[in-house]
């Protein structure tokens, strides 16, 4: 497993000391304004091994919010939270981007006392809010033109605050069901204006966040995570294919610091892309690909030798592990993840 070892150039900026990524991972574990603790600190600063650290999803404004007590990027007292875990991670070695974050229709107005619940079309999903099972989703309106901007600019300001908070950079979270993946997929997407029913359409507003965000804190401090494969809170459509067709060979023409597969289970089939998810991208996307989604350390190796993806994102083991990497390089074997592990971060 060498190679899992070998230090990574994302650009000449930025060079990680491994191939092993912290994957993003909601924890809950913000204080109630959604401000990151002392605790967070902690927990990340013991997993600076890590070649790089992902945020949890981290929320752009208020009416980004769809679970309780997640972090925030858009008041002076959360990027002053995030500044003590970045300089923390920094201090033991490590790198952090800061994962930004809209929930879209799975937003909830109880945690930013609105009325309104955003997404590309009105179209809701069923169910209820994890970890408040008395709320349930409502339809959500549809973006206005102004909304999409307005959007735009909630983002950027994101990102000039993760990289005040310290953060080495960020990715857009562009994927699992959330906002900017209920524009990229017609189960979601309705619209008939500019930014529905082709391809081309579909893409505009995603491709509009990364390019402003590009523009403000530079390519080689962004990455993107997405989801062609729709698996989460979304239904793939075979015409899905043409959109996320359409989205890579615009990303081809950008210079992000890495594309982020977002999957939970990579062994997954999706008909509509011919095979896995991650088999779908590479086919379509020649720069730097992280994989996720269930790998080892011996399955991410060897995957990363067969050119499968270059970085691997590993998540739940480095709940169970904080010195994941260091049991890895060792041979050692890993404590087992179990859900009781969510009620705290050790």
């Amino acid at each position: 497993m060498e190679n899992l070892f070998e230090t990574f150039s994302l650009n000449d900026t930025i060079t990680l000391k491994n191939r092993i990524l912290m994957a993003p991972l909601t924890r809950c574990m913000a204080d109630d304004n959604l401000v990151p603790t002392q605790q967070m600190a902690d927990y990340y600063s013991r997993r600076a091994d890590a070649g790089l650290i992902i945020s949890e999803a981290t929320i752009i404004r208020p009416d980004g919010q769809g679970y309780p007590n997640t972090p925030g990027l858009f008041s002076p007292e959360q990027i002053k939270g995030w500044q003590v875990v970045t300089q923390a991670v920094h201090k033991n070695g490590g790198k952090m981007f800061a994962q930004l974050w809209h929930t879209g229709r799975v937003a909830h107005p109880y945690f930013y006392d609105g009325d309104e619940v955003l997404s590309a079309s009105a179209v809701g999903v069923e169910g209820n809010v994890p970890r408040m099972r008395e709320l349930r989703y409502q339809t959500p309106k549809a973006a206005t033109k102004t909304d999409i901007q307005n959007l735009v600019n909630d983002f950027v300001k994101a990102a000039e605050n993760a990289i005040e908070a310290g953060f080495d950079g960020v990715e857009i979270h562009g994927a699992n069901g959330y906002l900017l993946d209920q524009f990229l997929h017609h189960d979601s997407n309705k619209r008939n204006d500019e930014y529905g029913q082709t391809p081309e359409n579909m893409v505009r507003f995603p491709l509009a966040v990364v390019d402003a965000i590009t523009d403000k804190i530079g390519a080689d401090r962004t990455a993107l995570r997405i989801s062609p494969g729709a698996y989460f809170n979304m239904a793939g459509t075979a015409e899905d294919r043409d959109v996320f067709d359409h989205l890579l060979a615009a990303l081809e023409k950008r210079d992000l610091a890495f594309l982020h597969i977002g999957i939970f289970d990579d062994t997954m089939i999706f008909d509509y892309l011919g095979g896995q998810a991650s088999s779908y991208v590479r086919a379509n996307y020649s720069k730097t690909l992280v994989g996720v989604g269930g790998y080892s350390a011996e399955t991410a190796s060897t995957a990363i030798s067969e050119d499968k993806f270059d970085l691997v994102a590993i998540g739940r083991p480095f709940i169970a592990n904080h010195n994941y990497i260091e049991k890895v390089k060792k041979g050692e074997a890993l404590t087992p993840y179990s859900e009781d592990m969510l009620a705290e971060l050790v």
